[in-house]
Order: C-alpha cells, then sequence, then structure tokens
C-alpha cells in the first residue's frame, strides 16, 4: 500500500457543507461494480455534473474551479461521510486523489474507512477549518501538524492509526507486525490446553527457533 505523501501541500478545496452523507459522495447509481476502481467519475455526481448522464459539468461546484480541479485535500464541514457506512465512498475519493480531508467533525465509520484506505481525517475546530478553507496548507503526518501561512495547527491521531498512514499498512499488514508474539502465545496455549487444538496438525515455529539461520 501507499504511505501517506511527506509532507503534502496543495489547496484546501472548500466543501463546508454539512452532514455530507455517503450516498452525495458516491450515490448508488454510481456503484456499477463490487471493486475499488471506477468510482472516481461518479464522486459527488449529483453536485458534480449539470447533468450526471452526459457527465456535463456544473461549473459551480468547487472541484470542477480551475484552482481547486484536481485538489487532494478537502475542507468539509461537520459530520461529514454520514449516512451509510458504503465504503465505496471512500474507494471514490481515493481514487480521485484525495489524501486528506480537514473536517469539523467526521462521520465515525467513515472515518475508519478513511484510515483504513489511506486517508488521512483531521478533526480542528469549525473556524479553523473555514479559516483554512480555499487556501494552501502543507500537512506534516509525522509532526502531526497542519500549516497556512505562519499559522500552525496541531491535529491527534490515534497511534495505530498513525502507523497505518505514515507506512503503508493495511489492517493485516500492522496484525502480521505482531506474528511473532502470536505464535509464542498460541505455542503457550496450546501447552496449557491441548483440547482445544487439532494435535494432528504441526505447531508453530517457536520464534527463536524461527530466526536462526
Amino acid at each position: 500500500m501507499s504511505a501517506f505523501p511527506q509532507p503534502l501541500t496543495g489547496m484546501a478545496a472548500p466543501l463546508l457543507r454539512d452532514n455530507v452523507d455517503t450516498d452525495t459522495i458516491i450515490p448508488s447509481r454510481e456503484m456499477r461494480s463490487t471493486g475499488r476502481t471506477g468510482l472516481a467519475d461518479g464522486m459527488f455526481a449529483p453536485w458534480r455534473y449539470s447533468d450526471a448522464d452526459t457527465r456535463s459539468e456544473n461549473p459551480d461546484f468547487v472541484l470542477n474551479q480551475p484552482e481547486y480541479r484536481g485538489s487532494a485535500i478537502l475542507a468539509a464541514g461537520s459530520n461529514f461521510g454520514c449516512g451509510s457506512s458504503r465504503e465505496h465512498a471512500v474507494w471514490a475519493l481515493a481514487e480521485y486523489g484525495i489524501k486528506a480531508i480537514i473536517a469539523a467533525s467526521f462521520a465515525p465509520i467513515f472515518r475508519s474507512n478513511c484510515i483504513r484506505n489511506f486517508i488521512l481525517p483531521i478533526t480542528l475546530d469549525r473556524a479553523v477549518v473555514e479559516a483554512l478553507a480555499g487556501r494552501e496548507v502543507t500537512i506534516d503526518l509525522a509532526a502531526l501538524a497542519l500549516t497556512c501561512g505562519d499559522q500552525g495547527y496541531p491535529f491527534t491521531l490515534e497511534v495505530e492509526a498513525h502507523e497505518m498512514l505514515t507506512q503503508g499498512l493495511d489492517a493485516i499488514d500492522l496484525t502480521l507486525q505482531q506474528a511473532a508474539a502470536i505464535d509464542a502465545w498460541t505455542l503457550a496455549d496450546r501447552a496449557a490446553r491441548p483440547w482445544v487444538y487439532d494435535l494432528t496438525r504441526p505447531a508453530p515455529i517457536p520464534p527463536k527457533e524461527a530466526a536462526r539461520p
């Protein structure tokens, strides 16, 4: 997987609407496959196009405006990503090229889906988000800091989420980092509760033995 770019500098495209739901981010009619690709064209279709069937662009929509077209950063309102838990909404944003969303608040499942698809959700006070909207910002994920001009704005992120984004690790990769500890626990538990296990199958190789050349 691709780690979050360090640092990320770009225009924070202003999308300061509250309660933007996942059906607006990617309408169900635009979900024509079960895969992660082919969704970017339908992202924000109700707002992005004056005619979704012909793909005639709505010139008033922020991402169709020259200064924000292709922006990797969104400045959003409150409760961004609410509604259904469809992960397709995050897949569409990621395929379009969105790397970070700065919002006053996020719907919890949407926020979790962002992290697992390597989009950084940054929560800041509403007044700060409004001040950043439409301006060039730099995001330093390693330092958990965002700057705009000479102003700095720290943000928070869970340790696990920070590790996933900075190293490009998905949930399985993160678990596999603990493989030695998992195997050691399994060996100890297998000895303590042999009736739980199928003893016809080989036990994990002890970590010290596995490390030998």
